[in-house]
Order: C-alpha cells, then structure tokens, then sequence
C-alpha cells in the first residue's frame, strides 16, 4: 500500500465543485490489484447532514482529490462512503472507490473551458499559460460544447 497526504477534497455536483473544507486528510492506494482507494478527510462536523445524505444515496459519490502538494493536478475517483465517525469537534469520512481517470486531463479540461468561454489566438495562448500556473477549479467530467 501507499499512502499519501490529501491536500484538498471537493465532492462534483451536477459538473460543480462543493470544496470540502479539511483539517487534515489521507488517501492510500491498496495496490490489491482491483485498482481500489481509501481517502480519509477530517472536518468540521457541519458536513454530516451532507456526507450521511451522500451515504444514503445509491449513487457513486465522484470527489477529486488534490495529493501531496498544492501545485498537483486533482484526481477524480468514484467512491462510496464507507463510513462517518464523529468526534469531539471533527468528522471523519472515510471513502472508498477508483480512479476515475489514470492520466491526468487538467490542460485537455482547462483548454476546452477557454474555448468555450470564447477565448481564441494570442489570447487564449496567454490565459492558457496563466491558468496552468494558477490551476483554477475544474470539474473532471466537464466537456467542451464542440
């Protein structure tokens, strides 16, 4: 297994972002040959209507996940909420699901999101470049209207 420090955590919503704010998180790759995560996040207890609701759902629960460091690319998977622990001041939530994609896509995303937002030529070249640098949010299951 490998385990790795979560930098940030969102849950997609109808292709928007719910940023998830963490005290501390850990994802950990099991290496068991399925392809199967665990991402632990630690938070405030205000997200325990939301996580109990989600865990409720029939749906898969799609989060990206920044790992690391804050300059990395975020990771989709599709996950299940395993389990909801709370404690004295903190919520633990415990996911378990796949990688959704295995090579990142954020510059294929972040180039069709110009594109449809109208930006072409030198322009587009330069927002591009200054995106890539600031790494804006994007949702991994946005696609472009072409």
């Amino acid at each position: 297994m490998k385990t790795f420090k979560v930098i940030t955590l969102q849950v997609v919503e109808n292709d928007d972002l719910k940023d998830i704010e963490i005290v501390d998180g850990l994802i950990i790759n099991k290496e068991d040959g399925k392809g199967t995560w665990l991402i632990e996040g630690c938070m405030k207890k205000d997200y325990y209507d939301f996580f109990r609701d989600a865990q409720q759902s029939e749906n898969d629960i799609e989060v990206q996940v920044v790992i690391s460091l804050p300059e990395n690319d975020p990771a989709a998977f599709m996950t299940r909420i395993s389990c909801i622990k709370t404690m004295d001041f903190h919520l633990s939530v415990l996911f378990e699901g796949k990688l959704k994609k295995m090579r990142n896509e954020y510059a294929e995303l972040l180039l069709d999101d110009l594109v449809d937002k109208g930006f072409e030529g030198a322009g587009l070249v330069q927002e591009f470049r200054d995106k890539m640098r600031s790494k804006p949010r994007l949702a991994a299951t946005a696609k472009s209207s072409k």
